[in-house]
């Protein structure tokens, strides 16, 4: 039984680690290869600036990549050997095929546990690491920040729209930048023909320079009243890296760990708010772990029962349950983030239906 163990291992291995390494090249640099182009050549972002970020996306693709790359090494490994009535060989000896898959499942429940760690550390540590990388570019390129055409509301205070960036020279054409005052009071508006930006690093800032334009300035008689200033040359402050210079950056929900997310939770609790989003990013990180267990029990027989060697085939079946597991999964995390389900139990519904399944056949294929 050692022997067979090891030899359907020695089959898993083969196709999964080609799966994740080209499933994860595929994720991180083909899927944002117009990013990295734009950052590089356009706006002037250094290399290793851009290396860092692509490194700090890896562990977030992984929590995806891992069990989709699981699911397609079971449907080929047990495919070929069912395809070539090695299945058939094995039963015929008295060897219960559950005790052919149990490996398969124990290798799964190992690396679900080992993901649920990973998820609830790296990938958050990654995520937030990410953002902090962000802004350390925003301000040491600064038109690494902006876009052409779409509203940016990056900045403490300011709402900008910039017509056209010139880029590697920090130079933007048609500017519009807007400060919100608060309800029942008018947004002050400050229009430019040009513009550009001078970073000052040391004090996390940007200083940006405008041209050639009109300024809604606050009337000393009236607050709430402005009226319009023309200029040739205006300067004004935008922070790009507020945060940084109190020496810390707020978590986002999904850069938490698992006890801080915990924290939050009995925090919102005692306030009388609903931590309905909490409770879904918890449960959300350990569900996506296991899912590595549930692909192995929902793969594994269909595998056996398809008796399919064509990669064609078993890549398709995976592709099938791919389209129907990860927009189930998106649905109930809405439903459970908005209340409509217990939170706790709706991100889990997935993976309870593709188990029962899953279990389903694999009892009706040990027993037949």
């Amino acid at each position: 039984m050692k022997i067979l163990r090891n030899y359907l291992l020695k089959e898993f291995m083969g196709p999964f680690c080609l799966t994740l390494g080209v499933l994860s090249f595929v994720m991180i640099v083909v899927g944002n290869l117009k990013k990295i182009a734009d950052l590089v050549i356009n706006k002037g972002v250094d290399i290793f600036s851009v290396m860092k970020l692509f490194l700090l996306l890896t562990p977030y693709m992984i929590t995806y990549a891992l069990p989709i790359s699981i699911l397609v090494a079971v449907l080929m490994s047990l495919g070929r050997l069912s395809s070539d009535n090695e299945i058939i060989a094995i039963r015929s000896s008295g060897i219960n095929l559950f005790r052919l898959i149990l490996p398969l499942l124990v290798l799964g429940l190992i690396l679900s546990l080992g993901l649920a760690l990973f998820n609830d550390r790296a990938a958050s540590y990654a995520h937030y690491e990410y953002r902090k990388t962000l802004i350390d570019i925003g301000v040491k390129n600064p038109t690494a920040a902006f876009e052409e055409g779409v509203f940016i509301n990056s900045f403490q205070r300011y709402v900008l729209f910039i017509y056209k960036v010139v880029q590697k020279q920090n130079k933007l054409i048609n500017v519009r930048i807007y400060e919100p005052q608060g309800e029942d009071r008018p947004t002050r508006t400050i229009v430019a023909k040009s513009g550009e930006f001078i970073t000052v690093p040391e004090k996390n800032t940007v200083k940006l320079k405008l041209m050639d334009g009109t300024s809604d300035e606050p009337d000393p008689n009236n607050p709430t009243n402005f009226y319009k200033l023309n200029f040739r040359t205006y300067f004004m402050n935008l922070d790009l890296a507020n945060a940084q210079k109190s020496g810390r950056i707020e978590k986002k929900y999904k850069e938490m760990t698992i006890r801080e997310l915990s924290n939050e939770v009995a925090k919102l609790k005692k306030e009388g708010i609903n931590p309905a989003p909490l409770i879904t990013e918890i449960h959300e990180k350990l569900s996506l772990a296991f899912s590595c267990l549930i692909f192995i029990l929902m793969g594994a027989p269909l595998a056996i029962i398809t008796r399919r060697r064509e990669k064609s085939i078993n890549i398709g079946i995976a592709i099938l349950i791919i389209v129907v597991y990860y927009p189930l999964l998106i649905g109930c995390e809405s439903l459970g983030m908005e209340g409509a389900i217990n939170p706790a139990l709706a991100i889990w519904i997935p993976n309870i239906l593709f188990g029962t399944v899953g279990s389903i056949l694999t009892i009706k294929l040990c027993v037949s």
